[in-house]
């Protein structure tokens, strides 16, 4: 497909490819227990960060045990664990759109913000294998709250930052990437996402494709 203005794109996982498992899975936990969803997810976000656990540096058990000790909520690690898993649901749509993007010749890579949920998510659904790589915060020991992360995966992929494109639904994200010379898209929806990118690359109509 020609008039593609860039040579790869990025793309968040949950909120982009999938839904956004934990932020439902939180919220579904905060519920059960009788407090805040909002202020929960803030708090379980913020906690997965500065123990670590984001970045590979502390153990699920260990961010399970620090969370209920700061909310007072319930449940065992597994438990918990499957109340997030089991709500990332993979988009047809953007599979469909994944496969389009490489039959222009692009190269597709996830870069999320993730744990070893990721890889459990791999081990139920195979979707990995789409991409010619999967950038997890887990085993980069690094997220996307550092910006140099931005540069290490052009880098690893080869591609100059204004041919390239991100997709994130964290608008601090999309920021980051466009302070060092990325194109991005903040994800707020499937029908202004599609409009959005056609202006990086001009799209057939496609079928929307599934994982199984």
């Amino acid at each position: 497909m020609s008039g593609c203005r860039i040579d790869g794109v990025f793309l968040d996982f949950g909120g982009v490819i999938a839904d956004e498992g934990f932020r439902n899975g939180l919220t579904a936990i905060a519920r059960r227990s009788g407090i805040d969803p909002d202020a929960f997810y803030e708090t379980a976000r913020t906690t997965i960060s500065t123990t670590g656990y984001l970045t590979g540096r502390a153990t699920e058990a260990h961010y399970w045990e620090t969370l209920r000790s700061l909310t007072g909520i319930e449940g065992d690690d597994a438990e918990l664990r499957e109340m997030i898993l089991s709500r990332f649901h993979i988009r047809d749509f953007m599979i469909g759109l994944i496969e389009e993007l490489k039959k222009a010749s692009l190269r597709v890579a996830i870069l999320s913000d993730q744990t070893n949920w990721l890889d459990e998510l791999e081990e139920r659904h195979g979707f990995f294998h789409r991409f010619e790589q999967v950038f997890n915060s887990f085993h980069l020991g690094k997220s996307k709250h550092d910006r140099s992360l931005f540069t290490d995966v052009l880098d690893a992929m080869g591609i100059a930052a204004e041919r390239a494109l991100f997709v994130d639904d964290t608008l601090e994200h999309v920021e980051r990437a466009r302070s060092v010379g990325i194109n991005a898209i903040h994800y707020t929806g499937k029908e202004s996402f599609l409009q959005e990118i056609r202006k990086f690359c001009p799209l057939r109509d496609y079928q929307e494709s599934s994982i199984s």
